[in-house]
């Protein structure tokens, strides 16, 4: 697999990760971000509006994001705590740790965190190419604790309806329809009269 179809797979892998983040774990994490996490956070998100509610504009930079890296930087702000907290129980195995050691701690990130922001913080380690991401995502394909269940992208709003344009375009068709069928009508009315005109003779 060449370097981008595997950034792809990885930026996939993200994307799951943070859809499967319930809204109360998104919204307990984002509260207790530091300051400057959230304003790194908002800066994302592109939020001036104060009044807008701060875990949809996460939900909707990050299914914008794949292609402008806002995708990828979200994972690692919101997974910095974890990530932290993962690189310091692992001490010494922190750069290259075994299978083994990796599900050790496991666990504990889960308590002190979350489920759902450990797995954003392993497929954000996935994203950002460590020497272990293929074993991670092993462990977010198969692994009983951490795997990732298949999801169903859904609209993030509902559809807005046509515009006026459409409409027209809508109308322009109808008729050309509504003629066309007139005229296959006409067609064949005068092949009928031709062809009764024919039986006389």
């Amino acid at each position: 697999m060449n370097s981008t179809k595997a950034h792809i797979a990885a930026l996939s892998l993200l994307d799951r990760a943070l859809i499967a983040v319930t809204d109360d774990e998104m919204a307990a994490l984002l509260a207790g971000l530091p300051e400057d996490h959230t304003t790194a956070v908002k800066r994302i998100c592109d939020l001036r509006d104060e009044d807008t509610d701060l875990v949809e504009a996460v939900r909707i930079a990050a299914h914008k994001g794949r292609l402008n890296g806002d995708l990828q930087r979200l994972g690692v702000v919101l997974s910095d705590a974890c990530l932290a907290d993962c690189l310091e129980q692992l001490g010494d195995a922190a750069d290259m740790p075994t299978e083994e050691e990796l599900l050790a701690v496991i666990p504990g990130l889960i308590e002190r965190h979350g489920l759902g922001i450990v797995r954003v913080m392993l497929a954000a380690t996935v994203v950002g190419e460590a020497p272990v991401s293929a074993m991670i995502v092993g462990l977010l394909k198969t692994d009983e604790t951490v795997k990732l269940a298949p999801v169903e992208l859904k609209p993030l709003a509902p559809l807005l309806p046509p515009k006026a344009d459409d409409e027209e375009r809508l109308r322009l068709k109808a008729q050309r329809k509504e003629r066309k069928a007139q005229e296959q009508a006409e067609a064949k009315l005068r092949r009928d009269q031709v062809a009764r005109a024919r039986n006389r003779v």
